[in-house]
């Protein structure tokens, strides 16, 4: 965004529409009444996205969330793969041996480092990638409309809707209360959880807390989690090197935010009988919150 609009969107918003000023004036949307974002023009541009009212429930039976963590390395996949596949940020380098249905990006520090990775996930025809309007915006900007093939499904940050001001972390419960969809811990209402993404996902500080919320909504009522480790930061996610590794920043939320969260998660989802059995076995996700089996046990 040029520095001129950049000034002119402060001078004219609220500091709480600050997140919108990279948006501004490029982008135009329109929402349906149960609030998703039905419509997307961008520079001009129709962008064509999956309604999300009709992915509501579509599916059922088990799905795999295949987050990044280097215990990935040890799995031995059967192939064809045994259930359909909803994978996170760079979980794509198994493509060859996985058959990703979904597809979740919402780091824009991702969508900004792996330009090739992403190229390639949004050059699948088979995938529905679900990603804010930010990370649409990227990839439009350095891919392409042109060669985006996948089906694009827009979410939204519960805290952070386009061109509506932000709410601060303390304000959710309050501001979600009267939304049946949604639930919050208890005595924090900062996380929350939703089983309709229409009205947005809430963030725990990791992408794998989004994916839960949309294998929900999707109708999915048996989840399996690979490489969810959450316990080993300091050595590269299973797909990097020690020379191209990413930082992560998840150690510094885990005990105050993300664990609290995922204990959230598995109340409203064993309510729900949905069951979550995380497949790594190390994980610092305790079996109190989900249960732990090796995905070897399980799929052979």
């Amino acid at each position: 965004m040029s520095s001129f609009f950049k000034q002119l969107y402060r001078y004219t918003h609220k500091r709480p529409f600050r997140h919108n000023e990279n948006l501004w004036p490029y982008m135009r949307i329109s929402r349906a009444a149960s609030g998703e974002i039905i419509s997307l023009n961008f520079r001009g541009q129709v962008i064509p996205i999956v309604s999300l009212a009709s992915l509501a429930g579509a599916c059922s039976g088990p799905v795999m969330l295949a987050a990044t963590g280097p215990s990935v390395k040890d799995i031995h996949f059967k192939s064809p793969t045994p259930v359909p596949t909803m994978g996170l940020n760079g979980a794509w380098s198994l493509h060859n041996t996985v058959d990703f249905k979904f597809y979740v990006i919402v780091d824009m520090g991702f969508l900004d480092k792996r330009p090739e990775m992403v190229a390639e996930i949004v050059s699948d025809p088979k995938l529905t990638l679900f990603t804010t309007a930010h990370g649409i915006a990227r990839i439009v900007d350095r891919v392409s409309l042109a060669r985006i093939k996948c089906s694009l499904a827009l979410i939204e940050d519960a805290a952070f809707k386009i061109f509506q001001p932000k709410i601060p972390a303390t304000e959710l419960g309050r501001c979600y209360a009267n939304v049946r969809s949604t639930s919050f811990a208890e005595n924090r209402p900062d996380i929350g959880f939703t089983t309709d993404i229409r009205h947005g996902v809430f963030d725990a500080g990791t992408v794998a807390y989004w994916a839960l919320q949309i294998a929900a909504y999707l109708g999915f009522n048996e989840m399996y989690i690979i490489g969810l480790d959450m316990n080993n930061f300091n050595q590269p996610r299973f797909y990097e090197s020690e020379n191209n590794k990413l930082p992560s920043f998840l150690a510094e939320s885990l005990d105050e935010l993300i664990v609290p969260a995922f204990t959230h998660a598995s109340h409203v989802l064993k309510k729900k009988n949905i069951r979550v059995v995380n497949l790594s076995m190390k994980s610092a996700i305790s079996n109190h919150i989900f249960e732990k089996a090796d995905y070897h046990q399980v799929f052979f």
